[in-house]
């Protein structure tokens, strides 16, 4: 199987589903299932023992390996050669996250012709369509028609807009266009921006301080504007940590700023990091924590240690 097309959220849907579909027995999913990162491969000998391994008490093992598009020619040719021997009941997948028009390198779909599963993740209207409307019934909300449509002709990142739709259906299951313009991801305090950046520099002390301005101001309200610029931090750095990744054209003028952060944290830690931050989020919005402040300064500690500060 292929994965192919440039944009990286359909992609990593694409291969969600492709895992929950050819492993549906949770219990039995880790033990037939392995990951490759192509940046990391010292040649293919590794993906070759994977692909070739037995079924463990299952009907076939999935092997993966992703950002296949960073390889050099020479490993290309190793890892499709690869591909042309795997054996009966096994599944490779390969997430080559290339343009199908590409010249070079030439994407291994065109390689495969019909002789693969491929699976484009080119971005157009009717797929921003479908995944809206795919998220909202995953995130057991609706919406009117009008956010729909505004969602899908827009040129915002997937990214932004699955932030944009989970954040607002923790605080409605109906959201309209007034929402969608009054609550969308963008943080309108320059405050928060500025607690989240100097979070994520390693200025611990600083960060404290303008929360503490924000709650004096703000007891009540504070705590959303400040986690939700903790979780947009930590999204783009998660992003600049993946291989290949790139920061959206709305955050480009941060990239000198995050990249090094990015390197020092790591594609899993920033990951984990953004992930902490909106479970904080959904805490504050659904009225799970009492007390927004005493999070915001535990999230401070625990995401500032992430990334080193002090």
């Amino acid at each position: 199987m292929i994965i192919e097309g440039t944009e990286r959220t359909l992609a990593d849907i694409a291969l969600d589903t492709i895992i929950d579909r050819t492993l549906p027995d949770a219990s039995m999913r880790d033990l037939n299932l392995e990951r490759f990162r192509a940046v990391e491969l010292d040649g293919m000998s590794k993906v070759a023992d994977a692909v070739g391994a037995m079924p463990f008490l299952a009907e076939r093992r999935v092997v993966v390996v992703t950002d296949t598009q960073s390889l050099k020619v020479a490993a290309r040719r190793e890892l499709w050669a690869v591909a042309q021997s795997v054996p009966d009941g096994n599944t490779l997948v390969l997430c080559d996250l290339l343009s199908p028009r590409s010249q070079r390198p030439e994407p291994f779909g065109a390689m495969a012709g019909r002789t693969a599963l491929r699976i484009d993740s080119t971005l157009n209207e009717a797929a921003r369509t479908r995944f809206v409307q795919e998220l909202l019934q995953k995130l057991e909300a609706t919406a009117e028609p009008r956010v729909i449509a505004e969602l899908s002709s827009s040129q915002a990142e997937l990214s932004a807009i699955r932030n944009d739709l989970e954040k607002l259906a923790l605080l409605k299951k109906k959201i309209t266009y007034k929402d969608l313009e009054e609550d969308s991801l963008s943080v309108e305090d320059p405050k928060a921006y500025k607690y989240a950046s100097a979070l994520v520099e390693g200025r611990m002390a600083e960060a404290l301080e303008i929360a503490a301005d924000l709650f004096t101001s703000d007891p009540r309200g504070a705590g959303v504007p400040l986690v939700s610029a903790l979780a947009t931090e930590f999204g783009l750095i998660w992003e600049l940590a993946r291989p290949g990744g790139e920061l959206p054209a709305r955050a480009k003028w941060r990239e000198r700023a995050l990249r090094p952060a990015a390197a020092r944290i790591g594609e899993r830690r920033a990951r984990a990091a953004y992930e902490r931050a909106v479970r904080g989020f959904e805490a504050i919005v659904t009225g799970k924590i009492e007390d927004p402040r005493l999070l915001v300064e535990m999230l401070t500690a625990e995401l500032g240690a992430v990334r080193g500060g002090t």
